[in-house]
């Protein structure tokens, strides 16, 4: 082959010197050997260039590929995410409304349980304080009568300068008792 290209270059080199422009003038023997060698070149870069870049530009389109395959099931798999994650957020969203709910819920019923706690107290305590003061005004009013038949019984012996039987003591103090009015200090202690 490289006497083929010798040759070529030789022949050139004489019609170039014989005053010709091979280029413009081609001659049918350069024609020939130019058309050689190409078809040469060809069969040479056919059997071994041409499958190897062929290999390569196939090895790189898989490549690609793969990538862009890759590349739609993690977008796929990133979708099904937020979509999972959004319902997640929106469940946890309803169960923390519900929570707080509950708790209003909650805090309402306690407040209105000590609210009814606090009201049956206070009727005992102001129910207690009647009946200990019912109980006061009985005793200060018994006081108040055996007060009142004493001291009935001590003026009339001073008045009758004598001592009185039993029984007119009892009579006495009953007359005095009867006239005096004890229902107003009932009323009075309501």
């Amino acid at each position: 082959m490289l006497a083929l290209i010798t040759l070529a270059a030789g022949e050139t080199a004489t019609k170039t010197e014989a005053g010709g422009s091979f280029l413009v003038k081609p001659g049918i023997g350069l024609m020939v050997w130019t058309l050689l060698i190409f078809g040469t070149s060809m069969a040479v870069l056919y059997k071994l260039a041409f499958p190897a870049i062929a290999e390569a530009l196939d090895k790189r389109q898989k490549a690609i590929d793969d990538a862009i395959a890759s590349a739609d099931r993690s977008k796929a798999e990133s979708e099904a995410l937020l979509a999972e994650y959004r319902e997640r957020l929106k469940e946890a969203r309803a169960q923390a409304d519900e929570i707080v709910s509950k708790a209003r819920k909650s805090g309402d019923e306690v407040e209105r349980h000590a609210a009814e706690v606090g009201q049956a107290r206070r009727d005992e305590l102001i129910e207690q304080a009647k009946k200990d003061i019912e109980g006061e005004t009985r005793r200060a009013i018994g006081e108040i009568r055996n007060e009142v038949a004493s001291l009935t019984v001590a003026a009339t012996e001073k008045v009758t300068r004598k001592t009185l039987t039993a029984e007119d003591q009892k009579r006495l103090v009953e007359d005095a008792l009867g006239e005096l009015d004890f229902s107003s200090l009932g009323e009075r202690s309501n």
